[in-house]
C-alpha cells in the first residue's frame, strides 16, 4: 500500500493529562470514487485538541450535529474529572477536607474502579492520590514553579499517597471516602482516556461502528478506516526535534495511549527531572525508559497503564505486561541509543493473532 505523508502530529502540551508522545495517522493516498468522504471532526478539549474521522454515518447526522454531540460529552466529561476546571466533581472533592462520605457520579465511580484496578494489578505504580507529590514537583494545575523539593518535603507528601489505604469507595449508592485529611486525587493518567471511550460509546449509540477518536495523542480505532483496511497508526520517535515515526502499528477495534518523559521536565544542576512521578518514592523516574505504548480494548486502561508501566521502566514494566496479557511497547535510551522491547501480546498483535 502506498503511504500518504504524515497527516498530523499531535505535540500540543496537555493540561487535563500528563504530556504524552506524538501518535500520527497514515492513509491511503487513493481515494474511492463511489464512497462518501470521511467526516472530520476537531476542536479543543481537556486542555488539548480532538481529532475525530467518521466513516459510516447510517443516520445520515450532519457534521455539525456530531460535532455538537461530541462536544457535549466532552464538556460534561471535563466538569467531572478536570483537575484544571475549579469547578469539577474531581476539584471540589479534592477541596473537600472532610472524611466523611462523598456522593460521587456514577461516571467517576467507573474511573476510580479502574483505577483501583491498575494500582493494584502495577503493584502501586500506579496511584491516583499522588497528586500532592506532583504538585510538589511542580506538575500539578497549579503550574508551580517546578523546583527539586527537599527529601523532608517528598517525605511529607508521601504520607498523602496510597490509594489502597487512602480512598474508599462504593456502589450502589456510589461514594467516596478519604481515609485521612489532605488527600488529594489527580485523574491526569486516566481520565483522558475516559473521555475517549465515552465518546466512541457515543457514536456507536448513532449505529456508527468505523470510526477513529483521538484526544492529545491516545485514541480508539473502532472497525477499518474508508478502504476497509486497518487504521495505521505511527509511534513517534521519542526526541521532540526529530518528529519521525518510529514504529509503525495496525489497528482496528483497540485502544492506544502513549507516555513518555521527553516533553515535560526540567532540568537543574545537569539533572533532568520528568513529570513522570514514581509514586513509591515520590521522585521522578531516573531509569532509561522514555516511552511506553500500550494497546487495549479500552482507552482508559490503556492511558492508565502506560502511566504505570512508564513509573516501572522496561525490566519490571515487561514481567507486569506478560504476566496480564498486555500489549507494550517499550522504547529505552542506551546510551544516546534507541532500543525497542515488545511485550508478548504486543508482538502478537503485530502478527496479527492479538
Amino acid at each position: 500500500m502506498l503511504i500518504k505523508n504524515l497527516m498530523q502530529f499531535l505535540t500540543t502540551s496537555l493540561k487535563l493529562s500528563i504530556i504524552l508522545p506524538t501518535i500520527v495517522f497514515l492513509c491511503s493516498c487513493f481515494e474511492t470514487k463511489t464512497s462518501k468522504a470521511p467526516i472530520q471532526l476537531n476542536g479543543q478539549t481537556m486542555g488539548t485538541s480532538y481529532n475525530i474521522t467518521i466513516i459510516d454515518n447510517p443516520q445520515d447526522l450532519s457534521a455539525s450535529r456530531l460535532k455538537h454531540l461530541v462536544e457535549n460529552e466532552l464538556a460534561a466529561i471535563n466538569n467531572q474529572m478536570s483537575n484544571w476546571n475549579s469547578n469539577s466533581e474531581i476539584t471540589l472533592i479534592n477541596k473537600n477536607s472532610s472524611d466523611k462520605v462523598i456522593p460521587i457520579s456514577q461516571q467517576l465511580l467507573e474511573v476510580l474502579t479502574a483505577a483501583n484496578e491498575i494500582h493494584d494489578k502495577s503493584d502501586g505504580s500506579f496511584d491516583i492520590t499522588s497528586a500532592p507529590i506532583i504538585n510538589l514537583w511542580g506538575f500539578g494545575p497549579n503550574n508551580a514553579n517546578k523546583t527539586v523539593p527537599s527529601q523532608k518535603e517528598i517525605d511529607k507528601a508521601l504520607n498523602l499517597v496510597g490509594q489502597a489505604d487512602l480512598i474508599r469507595i462504593t456502589n450502589n449508592p456510589s461514594t467516596l471516602v478519604k481515609q485521612k485529611k489532605g488527600v488529594l486525587i489527580n485523574l491526569s493518567a486516566i481520565a483522558k482516556g475516559y473521555g475517549i471511550d465515552r465518546v466512541a460509546s457515543l457514536l456507536e449509540m448513532y449505529d456508527i461502528k468505523r470510526f477513529l477518536v483521538e484526544i492529545g495523542g491516545d485514541l480508539i480505532a473502532s472497525g477499518t478506516n474508508r478502504h476497509g483496511k486497518p487504521w495505521s497508526i505511527g509511534i513517534e520517535f521519542p526526541n521532540y526535534e526529530r518528529r519521525t515515526v518510529q514504529s509503525i502499528v495496525k489497528v482496528d477495534d483497540l485502544a492506544m495511549a502513549t507516555s513518555g518523559n521527553y516533553k515535560n521536565f526540567f532540568k537543574k544542576d545537569g539533572i533532568q527531572y520528568s513529570h513522570i512521578i514514581d509514586p513509591k518514592t515520590g521522585s521522578p523516574i531516573q531509569h532509561n525508559t522514555v516511552s511506553v505504548t500500550v494497546l487495549t480494548k479500552s482507552a482508559m486502561f490503556a492511558d492508565g497503564w502506560a502511566t504505570a508501566m512508564l513509573a516501572m521502566g522496561i525490566e519490571n514494566g515487561m514481567r507486569m505486561a506478560n504476566k496480564y496479557g498486555i500489549a507494550v511497547f517499550f522504547i529505552t535510551n542506551d546510551d544516546k541509543t534507541f532500543i525497542t522491547g515488545s511485550s508478548d501480546a504486543f508482538k502478537a498483535l503485530s502478527q496479527g493473532k492479538f
